[in-house]
């Protein structure tokens, strides 16, 4: 279970993306890095035909792990040796 921020909620509204891309990036997560104490997740979703990289900053110290943001972004190539 995890904890969604009031930060990362605006964000997905602005970003449209939705609690259960979120929730499912984190299930199926190609990898998973560690940042300045933020699990990194992320994914590739399909939207309109077109693939989007989508990553989620989770904060795992606090119970329930608390999601701090997430962003997706067509620069996939920008992230792929984290991949």
């Amino acid at each position: 279970m995890f904890q969604f921020s009031i930060h990362s909620l605006e964000q997905l509204v602005k970003r449209k993306l939705t609690e259960e891309n979120i929730l499912w990036v984190i299930e199926t997560s190609m990898n998973k890095t560690i940042e300045e104490d933020l699990t990194i997740y992320q994914n590739i979703i399909l939207e309109n035909e077109k693939k989007y990289l989508v990553r989620v900053f989770v904060n795992e110290n606090k119970v329930p792990p608390l999601i701090i943001t997430a962003y997706k972004t067509s620069n996939i190539k920008k992230y792929k040796h984290e991949n």
